[in-house]
């Protein structure tokens, strides 16, 4: 088995082993709603909105309003993570790397939920009784770029969205952008806006909401040509399933000449649950 550990081998005078700079964990799954579900694959079922009748005349027939149901289904898949630490490997080093590679791993397992909280949000979302139909993100609930990276008028827009589809004013709203965009939201504030300085607490992390959505940056949106997919949603919009939560192992491994093996695993899912929860925002981030 190929290790990558020799690189940490004593070269220098230094005890500390430093943790490269990566995403420490999941952004996202506090912000979406968490169920925990058994099996390989999970159904949520929902129930749509109906209109009242008026009655028209006296002792008439009551009338029979029939509820729309959906269902929307989950499928759950397993991320693992293991890496080997030899004996011989200590002795070369003068700290043990078996809790910065614990670290790693849950920082791993963190970064994969994330990656299937994007995909969800913006992809296909499997419907119907079984789960046979394919439910994309509708062209009402995206934003073009418009040749323009992520503006104030973006933001309004999606806010509006969210008005439009009377989407419940106590459910937190969340969105996700890239580093680019926070730059060009205050470029375009720096000039146009009173909220300049509302924004540049925005890029030094001493403010987290604005415009009534808070804001998480990821490096881990998609990227086709020079568009970022960006995205926001009500906290409810999206749900992440959760078969196994994360599990840590750090054993001896007596087939590995007893070797310590850090090994971390997780099952997990996430679905988009309703259309009009989400919002698209594709930023050009060439303009």
């Amino acid at each position: 088995m190929s290790n990558q550990i020799t690189t940490a081998f004593v070269q220098q005078f230094s005890a500390n082993i430093t943790t490269l700079s990566q995403q420490q964990g999941s952004v996202l799954r506090g912000a979406v709603r968490q169920e925990s579900v058994t099996g390989e694959k999970a159904f949520f079922d929902q129930v749509g909105s109906t209109a009242a009748v008026k009655r028209v005349s006296r002792a008439g027939d009551t009338p029979l309003v029939e509820t729309p149901h959906s269902r929307r289904m989950v499928t759950m898949d397993t991320y693992e993570w293991s890496d080997l630490i030899d004996d011989s490997d200590k002795v070369a080093m003068l700290a043990d790397p078996t809790n910065v590679y614990a670290q790693s791993a849950s920082f791993a397992i963190g970064r994969a939920m994330d990656d299937a909280i994007i995909e969800a949000a913006t992809g296909t979302a499997k419907t119907g009784k079984s789960g046979g139909t394919s439910t994309t993100l509708p062209s009402a609930q995206q934003i073009a770029a418009g040749s323009a990276d992520l503006t104030i008028a973006k933001l309004i827009e999606t806010r509006k969205k969210f008005s439009e589809a009377s989407v419940d004013p106590s459910i937190p709203l969340h969105i996700v952008v890239g580093p680019a965009q926070i730059e060009s939201l205050l470029n375009t504030t720096q000039v146009t806006s009173s909220d300049f300085n509302t924004v540049r607490a925005l890029v030094s992390g001493s403010l987290q909401s604005y415009m009534g959505m808070t804001f998480h940056i990821s490096n881990r949106l998609a990227k086709s040509g020079n568009n970022r997919t960006c995205f926001a949603f009500a906290s409810d919009g999206i749900t992440m399933a959760i078969g196994k939560d994360v599990m840590a192992r750090i054993d001896e491994r007596a087939d590995k000449s007893y070797s310590t093996q850090v090994y971390y695993c997780a099952t997990f899912g996430a679905t988009r649950m309703e259309e009009s929860k989400v919002v698209q925002i594709l930023c050009d981030e060439s303009a």
